[in-house]
């Protein structure tokens, strides 16, 4: 049915990313005028009603059934991305409910700028979700704005009342570090940009609480950071072991270039050293049997979300401020006992 139908679907018709979907259904630049006429031609085949170009406006008062659902451009990415995959569980939970997702990118530009997204600007939807990591200046007046309700999802700023749902980070980065702990190990690293986002700077608490608790003494060189905001994640992360036993990363495609560094200089995983990731997951091709992991739970997330939001609409009583979704420890090939 065309209510069913996602970018994600497009984008597999074509051969080509959400983004480009997105891109070409918004009349954004980055798409030829070949290709986007493709786009938007099996767009209207398969019914695709999903993008804020597509959503006319309502007479005040009236609801529309649309949800906004804004996510940081450099954040989304390809069609594999761990946003990509949240996204896709909100709109298949909104549909469930009688909604419809419109999705829509925020710019670098728009960000610092903090401008309103088009979709809020034309009156297009009932509310919106804001999902992933943004600048605190954007979140802080998007959660002050009174004409749309809003949440936030796997985003939160500590001194900016907001409603959110995020993962359990810190309890998860204390799980995996706590479990390597008992499996021996003592010299653990924490792989991570703390500056980047807030569920970074969560887990990163985590794994130091864990350390203090287990009475091992931190040392500053244990924290590595994984990126920079020019040229984003590094390809060569860990440039010398230095003796350590095994690191604690901030997520698993993190925790699966950490291997391949490790291993590029002659170290065995697991057998010379422990790699663990958070989330529990890969983008598409790489190899998801492997990294022991603390799994994210995004059904649940994306649960919680349209929950309180369409209860936030509506005017009915929901969980207001924070909501933390928890996780759980799955255990697979890259952490070995230490004698």
């Amino acid at each position: 049915m065309a209510k069913g139908v996602t970018l994600t679907d497009i984008a597999e018709r074509v051969g080509v990313s959400n983004v480009a979907v997105h891109k070409a259904l918004t009349d954004k630049p980055g798409v030829n005028a070949e290709l986007r006429s493709k786009i938007k031609a099996l767009a209207k085949e398969m019914g695709y009603t999903g993008t804020a170009s597509a959503a006319g406006k309502t007479k005040a008062g009236e609801k529309t059934g649309n949800i906004g659902v804004v996510i940081p451009e450099q954040y989304y990415g390809l069609t594999s991305s761990f946003y990509g995959r949240l996204y896709e569980e909100v709109v298949k939970t909104l549909y469930r409910n009688g909604h419809f997702g419109i999705m829509e990118l925020l710019s670098t530009q728009d960000e610092n700028s903090v401008t309103m997204p088009r979709v809020m600007q034309e009156q297009k939807v009932d509310g919106v979700i804001f999902l992933g990591p943004a600048d605190r200046r954007y979140i802080e007046a998007m959660a002050s704005q009174m004409q749309f309700p809003v949440l936030f999802l796997d985003n939160y700023i500590p001194t900016v009342t907001s409603d959110t749902v995020i993962s359990d980070g810190y309890y998860g980065a204390y799980v995996m570090t706590d479990y390597l702990v008992g499996q021996g190990h003592r010299r653990i690293g924490f792989v991570g940009d703390v500056d980047a986002s807030s569920s970074i700077a969560d887990r990163y608490w985590g794994y130091r609480k864990a350390l203090r608790d287990r009475g091992i003494v931190f040392e500053e060189t244990w924290e590595i950071v994984d990126r920079n905001k020019q040229d984003g994640v590094f390809k060569t992360i860990v440039e010398d072991n230095n003796g350590m036993d095994a690191y604690v990363c901030n997520c698993d495609f993190i925790a699966d270039i950490v291997i391949q560094n490790l291993e590029a200089k002659g170290y065995r995983v697991p057998e010379d050293v422990s790699v663990v990731g958070i989330d529990d997951f890969l983008p598409a091709g790489i190899d998801n049997t492997r990294i022991t992991t603390y799994k994210v739970d995004i059904e649940r997330m994306a649960e919680a979300c349209v929950e309180s939001l369409l209860k936030k609409i509506n005017g009915e009583k929901y969980v207001k401020g924070i909501q933390v979704i928890s996780g759980e420890i799955v255990c697979k090939r890259s952490v070995a006992r230490r004698m």
